[in-house]
């Protein structure tokens, strides 16, 4: 059972970073000048939306099966508590960090509609902190032996980061698209 667990936890990690580079990308895909519009808008933020649901399910998947396989040694403080583990402190102490940052922008997410637009964009913003913290978890505790595994990491951060050149290269600040937007609905 232990060994499955092992597995599992293996599995559901690179599932999980997999499905985070692609709700990042969404996100930049939506966040900048060039983002799409009209029902093509609506069907990315779905996505995004949706994806990230699906990236914290099987993210508590790999942090349930983590804490319950013996081999090593991480308990629920652990994961959820930065720098705490007995097993690989720093690399387990990233993943950590990067899901109480996930958790954050989950949280703010969820209640959108209910606190300052302002507010929402800042915390959001953590998710440029949050996915390269995942992106080192898994190439630090990433089985060694597993070249399919790590690859697919290596391949997410370069995906990941492809994307953020894309999104930074815009020739305007999000600030002026949304000040541009906001004039040519007035006029």
């Amino acid at each position: 059972m232990n060994e499955l667990l092992w597995y599992v936890s293996r599995a559901t990690g690179v599932v999980s970073i997999v499905l985070l580079t692609v709700v990042v990308v969404l996100g930049l895909v939506t966040s900048g000048r060039r983002r799409p519009t009209g029902e093509l808008a609506t069907i990315v933020m779905a996505l995004h939306r949706w994806l990230s649901l699906g990236t914290s399910v099987f993210l508590l998947a790999h942090i349930a099966t983590a804490v319950a396989e013996t081999y090593v040694s991480i308990d629920l403080v652990s994961a959820v508590l930065p720098f705490t583990s007995g097993y690989e402190a720093l690399w387990v102490g990233l993943g950590s960090l990067a899901v109480d940052l996930l958790l954050a922008v989950g949280v703010t997410s969820a209640l959108r509609q209910r606190i300052a637009e302002r507010t929402w964009r800042r915390v959001h913003v953590l998710s440029y902190a949050l996915w390269p913290m995942a992106i080192v978890h898994g190439l630090a505790l990433g089985t060694s032996g597993e070249l399919l595994l790590r690859g697919t990491t290596a391949a997410c951060a370069v995906v990941g980061a492809s994307a953020i050149a894309w999104r930074y290269s815009s020739t305007h600040s999000d600030r002026q698209r949304r000040v541009a937007v906001a004039a040519q609905e007035w006029s």
